[in-house]
């Protein structure tokens, strides 16, 4: 795998920022060689080497999957390339509008990606390849995107495929829990008296780390919560007339306050310093009784926590998760834009989807998603299937706006310390929103 891994460099934050500028300005990148190339299933038998972007996150998949994928078509070789999530997003524009455009990127939102017409719409291939048979609509529609390049969902071309799905809920320590006399629970009233059981108790219940905004994970799911699935999805797909500023979203930007207050948190100096993985290292040395995470974590909490690792969906009135696919788009420029679908495809592959899962995703392929009851897979297995079941997958708040992961960052991080009040904070965040969808 060394031979084909590269850790990008990033680069210098002003730099940077000037030519991500340039990148996105309208219209770039209208045409490409990809573009040209009609769809087909029928690939070269000439040697072709594809380039491939990504983050760390979900790397050990990739590479494992990118040796399959070889071992099946020997003339493709695929070079890997990754960088931090924060760099990736900044550069990936850039990169897709530059002379070397790679072939394969991760596209972690579609922000201008596709408003600038960087990557290739996909419906061509799924219909080749049978995706809209094989994914369940719900699971392709945050990859579908209007004509106005920024709404999202049902109706929209495709620019992307996924390549296993991720689940926010609430781990949780086991042992800790048993040594506090907390059961797991099923509802925000049991989660918020074990919050005030393990707080009076002198044991930290709420382990955070908001460096980067994971704060904005606890908001959502107590709005989503309470406001249901459907509401949430209509505002971060970009729907007009929505917003943030609702019953739901104000009683939970409240309550993190309100936790923050009672000592839930911790420190605000510590949480705002602390990034996630910082966040679970603490958890895993057992300094938390919970910890609002991403299932992407789940192999690293479970070899450091074994038996007492624990998972659940985070409750609330409706069940729901905050969900999305790592997903793969193809650029405009590749001249091997066939090729390129054709390891979209393999994405969904049997051995693809083991690797989805063995690295705590939830796989395309559901069917090696088994797992034994009480283990941390088998926890996040159950939490999965009862989200599925209630429709309760929720996008990613922070990827409503290019720039609303900044938005939501600096706004948990002043509602923590302090110094910003609740409708500011609901305030700021509608005006990201707005910004880039219209009122």
């Amino acid at each position: 795998m060394q031979r084909r891994t590269r850790l990008l460099l990033p680069l210098a934050a002003t730099a940077l920022l000037g030519l991500a500028l340039t990148a996105c300005a309208p219209g770039a990148a209208s045409t490409g060689a990809g573009a040209d190339v009609k769809a087909s299933t029928d690939l070269t038998d000439e040697p072709v080497t594809l380039t491939l972007m990504s983050t760390p996150e979900s790397g050990a998949a990739t590479e494992a999957t990118i040796a399959a994928f070889e071992k099946k078509h020997p003339n493709i070789t695929v070079e890997y390339s990754q960088t931090n999530y924060d760099d990736y997003n900044q550069s990936v524009n850039l990169n897709l509008s530059g002379d070397r455009s790679p072939d394969i990127v991760l596209l972690n939102a579609v922000a201008n990606t596709v408003k600038n017409k960087l990557v290739l719409p996909l419906d061509d291939y799924a219909d080749l390849y049978g995706w809209d048979d094989f994914f369940p609509s719900n699971q392709l529609d945050q990859w579908r995107v209007a004509d106005d390049g920024s709404t999202l969902g049902a109706g929209g071309a495709l620019y992307a495929a996924p390549a296993g799905f991720s689940l926010v809920g609430a781990y949780y320590n086991k042992a800790l829990a048993a040594e506090l006399g907390i059961e797991a629970p099923s509802t925000l009233d049991e989660f918020t008296a074990a919050l005030r059981t393990a707080e009076a108790a002198g044991s930290l219940p709420i382990q955070l780390g908001n460096a980067e905004g994971h704060a904005a994970f606890i908001v959502q799911l107590l709005g989503q919560g309470a406001g249901g699935a459907d509401a949430a999805n209509a505002w971060a797909f970009g729907h007009e007339g929505e917003t943030f500023d609702t019953d739901a979203n104000r009683a939970a930007a409240q309550t993190l306050v309100d936790w923050q207050k009672a000592g839930y948190l911790g420190d605000p100096t510590t949480v705002n310093g602390t990034d996630l993985q910082g966040a679970v290292d603490n958890f895993t040395a057992g300094k938390g009784l919970f910890l609002v995470d991403g299932i992407w974590d789940a192999s690293k909490i479970g070899d450091a926590l074994g038996d007492d690792a624990g998972f659940l969906a985070f409750p609330g009135t409706n069940t729901t998760g905050i969900g999305t696919s790592v997903a793969y788009a193809i650029s405009t420029q590749s001249a091997h834009p066939n090729e390129a679908a054709a390891f979209l495809d393999f994405l969904r592959s049997p051995e693809a989807s083991a690797q989805q899962f063995a690295q705590g995703f939830m796989p395309d392929d559901p069917t090696v998603a088994v797992a034994e009851d009480g283990t941390l897979q088998g926890d996040i297995v159950a939490a999965w299937a009862k989200v599925a079941e209630a429709n309760g997958l929720v996008a990613f708040n922070n990827n409503a706006t290019a720039t609303m992961n900044d938005t939501l960052k600096a706004g948990t991080q002043q509602l923590i310390a302090g110094q910003t009040t609740v409708d500011a904070f609901l305030t700021a965040v509608q005006d990201d929103w707005a910004a880039a969808h219209g009122d």
